[in-house]
């Protein structure tokens, strides 16, 4: 079993430099995902409300504490408030529906899934009679206020943010009183945000890096959206390193300093997604994957075009 690096956050609890994504793990599919991730040695979950699954994950976790195969102390388990619970009375509520749903008593990390809120709702996604997204008024710095509350409480180990863009960045950070610890957003060798990446690192904030592979799962993708693991570049320093393209590409973002969270449900690719610790990029294959940065942004949340805090 892989023993994954810690990163130090800038509340000083520890977090595995490599997590697994649930986004898109369906029903009936998580539960062992989550089960064979464990026994190849992740302990890092990032989990959300809005992906549907987490009372399957809730028990996958539950019978593998049972077992005594791991100790809550081991893992670290993240979920995120959605835009439609953004109002700062929400957002102790969601946690607590997220923690019964994961069975826990306490999060590892809590994150705002975006800086947008939509109409408090049990729609995720609130559509006005015209068939619109409806939008809520409610401020993402106000909300970060209810964020701050539920740390102290100890509902959760720490809290961040995601989908932040450099200049939300920096305006939350002139009005908080507890710092985020993290910033999750996309990041793959065709989207490479220094700008983003710059402002976290300024502010000692970590960035992880969600879609790490490209999610050629996405709904959206089309045939000839470029692919990241069949770029020749990655190819061809993987066949050097006797690698996998996805093993690259994740070695890669480790090495930036930054925090991927690659998803899959095969047990193969789970087991490979850790092997990455054992070996290295050179300085000129960092450089040679950098400079395939393309500014191709995969998730764009078009849905939310217009809103007063769209990030993109």
């Amino acid at each position: 079993m892989v023993q994954v690096p810690l990163i130090q956050l800038n509340n000083g609890i520890t977090m595995p430099v490599i997590g697994l994504g649930t986004w898109r793990a369906p029903p009936g599919e998580v539960y062992k995902a989550v089960q064979d991730a464990i026994d190849s040695g992740f302990r890092h979950f990032d989990c959300a409300m809005l992906y549907g699954n987490e009372d399957e994950i809730g028990q996958a976790l539950h019978d593998k504490l049972k077992q005594g195969t791991i100790k809550r102390e081991d893992l670290f388990i993240v979920s995120k408030v959605w835009c439609n619970s953004m109002r700062p009375d929400l957002v102790e509520p969601t946690l607590k529906k997220t923690l019964k749903s994961l069975r826990l008593d306490y999060l590892d990390q809590y994150l705002t899934h975006w800086p947008m809120g939509f109409q408090e709702s049990d729609s995720f996604y609130p559509l006005g009679e015209d068939g619109k997204l409806q939008h809520s008024d409610v401020d993402y710095v106000d909300s970060w206020k209810a964020m701050e509350e539920v740390y102290r409480k100890g509902l959760t180990r720490s809290i961040g943010i995601s989908n932040y863009n450099p200049a939300q960045v920096q305006r939350l950070m002139k009005t908080v009183s507890i710092k985020p610890v993290v910033n999750q957003i996309e990041v793959h060798p065709y989207l490479i945000p220094q700008d983003w990446l710059d402002v976290c690192k300024t502010h000692d904030i970590v960035v992880v890096a969600y879609s790490p592979l490209g999610s050629n799962d996405r709904p959206w993708a089309t045939k000839d959206d470029p692919r990241v693991l069949e770029d020749p570049v990655i190819m061809a320093i993987a066949k050097k390193h006797k690698k996998t393209t996805a093993q690259v590409t994740l070695r890669f973002l480790v090495q930036l300093g930054l925090v991927p969270i690659p998803k899959s449900s095969n047990p193969k690719r789970i087991k490979e997604n850790l092997e990455i610790f054992d070996f290295e990029l050179t300085s000129e294959e960092m450089s040679e994957i950098r400079a395939l940065h393309r500014n191709i942004r995969y998730h764009k949340h078009v849905e939310a075009l217009g809103h007063r805090h769209y990030p993109f």
